[in-house]
């Protein structure tokens, strides 16, 4: 059975992508440390990290590595930390988190935006993607 990931991926589940090309999909998270926490899948359903073929499991840190600098430049968090945790939804993800302070890795402190606060934020970082990538600005999330 597909997880909830993928049908975000081929796009029969609503979420606030953005970016997305034939090996990567990111979106922001329903269940938000902060404000632009994005999590980065392959576009492949894998479980485990481990298991991820190539060239889906490079491009996925590939893409994190400039998504990282649109969200910190989006949020003005002081860094952007990453986790690969796993437990809730059985198709590998990357969380890239706004942090202010080393709790903010805490994933108890997960909460959910309004659509609103949500799309206004996937805008920002859909903009700032565009100066990182100047090339693939129709790569940058549909709605």
């Amino acid at each position: 059975m597909a997880s909830v990931f993928t049908a975000i991926v081929d796009g029969s589940s609503p979420a606030f992508k953005v970016y997305e090309d034939e090996l990567t999909c990111a979106f922001l998270s329903r269940d938000a440390i902060h404000l632009g926490h994005t999590l980065v899948v392959p576009t492949v359903e894998v479980d485990h990290f481990i298991d991820v073929p190539e060239p889906h499991y490079s491009a996925v840190f590939r893409i994190s590595k400039v998504l990282a600098r649109a969200i910190h430049s989006a949020t003005s968090c002081k860094r952007v930390g990453t986790v690969i945790a796993g437990w809730d939804v059985p198709h590998f993800h990357y969380h890239l988190i706004p942090m202010f302070g080393y709790l903010d890795l805490d994933p108890t402190r997960a909460r959910q935006f309004t659509d609103e606060e949500n799309r206004s934020m996937q805008g920002r970082i859909k903009e700032e993607l565009k100066l990182l990538l100047p090339g693939d600005s129709d790569k940058s999330g549909a709605t």
